[in-house]
């Protein structure tokens, strides 16, 4: 087990640093440059013309990852990595033709806010119909670090389930707003979903092997997204993380855990969220300078420090660090009550 992750995890690396190598030029060549919000932070238009749709670097090393090195885990019956991998490369579509509408239009909007939510929508419920159908998961909610399982009606936990998976994938998207947030916060959830698969043994192997995978992939991205960013993951890589997230978590079987190792995603979402309802509650006043939560730090909220874009990535991944491991200490020992 221990050398199919460390492979799939340096097989990963390998390959998103050699397509990030060719496919980076090539965005340039065909002027696949993405265009900056004007209501965002001012300094951010400098990045207009940056190339998008750079999620393309990770999908590639994650995904030829899963038929490599787990072929073995196919061979035994076990496809948990491939549904992991299909449910996530479908938002990463999605994701495509959000990039691709923007590139189109030569604007910083894409497709419509209803059509991606009826889009996601219907993905997750497929997905966790699948995962119920192959025995992956069932209608019991386990609590981590209280090592129970409680039993919820099915068709309680499916809309719960879709709820989750919805607002996982969204939430990872919102935290794409500054060079390297996204890929480095997830690095460390990857690297817990591994170090779990790993723990909890054999049967969860093809789950950790895409998790090492997908952490490779993000290392080798973030030689060419890290600050001062030449590439930008576009919604095609974000989705795609998002669904990863929450595909891992659910095939799985503890979704709750997302609450805990994806703590930076939960409070970029919750600023919009608050910000959205302070703004519509109060006729225009806000709790902070800038929603999400990145946007307020960059502009000196509450401390009056402006956060430069590298101080962000320490910070976001620090704490995702930190509760990614508070997180395994919480779930590690399931099998053991």
């Amino acid at each position: 087990m221990t050398m199919k992750l460390i492979t799939a995890f340096i097989l990963s690396f390998i390959i998103a640093t050699v397509v990030g190598k060719y496919l980076v030029p090539w965005l340039v060549k065909i002027k696949a440059g993405q265009k900056i919000r004007d209501d965002g932070p001012t300094w951010h238009m400098g990045k207009t013309g940056t190339p998008t749709m750079g999620g393309i670097i990770f999908i590639v090393g994650v995904s030829i990852v899963c038929i490599t090195v787990g072929f073995s885990e196919m061979l035994r019956g076990e496809y948990g990595h491939i549904f992991v991998l299909l449910f996530s490369m479908i938002y990463g579509a999605i994701g495509f033709l959000d990039d691709f509408e923007k590139l189109r239009k030569q604007q910083n909007l894409g497709l419509t806010a209803r059509k991606k939510f009826l889009l996601q929508l219907v993905v997750a419920i497929a997905f966790v119909f699948l995962l119920r159908r192959f025995g992956y998961l069932a209608p019991n909610l386990y609590i981590p670090f209280w090592g129970k399982t409680l039993p919820i009606p099915e068709v309680v936990y499916f809309v719960f389930a879709a709820f989750v998976i919805v607002a996982t994938v969204n939430a990872v998207n919102l935290t794409d707003g500054a060079d390297g947030l996204a890929a480095g916060t997830t690095l460390p959830v990857c690297i817990f979903f591994s170090s779990v698969a790993f723990f909890w043994g054999r049967e969860y192997l093809s789950i950790g092997i895409f998790a090492s995978g997908l952490a490779g992939g993000l290392l080798g991205f973030l030689l060419y997204n890290f600050n001062p960013a030449k590439i930008f993951m576009g919604d095609s890589g974000s989705l795609f993380l998002g669904g990863a997230v929450a595909a891992m978590a659910f095939a799985m079987d503890m979704p709750l855990i997302i609450l805990v190792v994806g703590i930076i995603y939960v409070i970029e979402a919750l600023s919009d969220v608050i910000q959205v309802f302070y703004f519509k509650l109060t006729g225009g006043k806000r709790v902070f300078k800038m929603a999400p939560f990145h946007h307020h730090l960059e502009m000196g909220g509450w401390t009056g420090k402006k956060w430069s874009e590298k101080e962000l990535f320490v910070l976001f991944t620090g704490i995702s660090l930190l509760f990614s491991v508070i997180a395994f200490a919480g779930v590690v020992d399931r099998f053991s009550y």
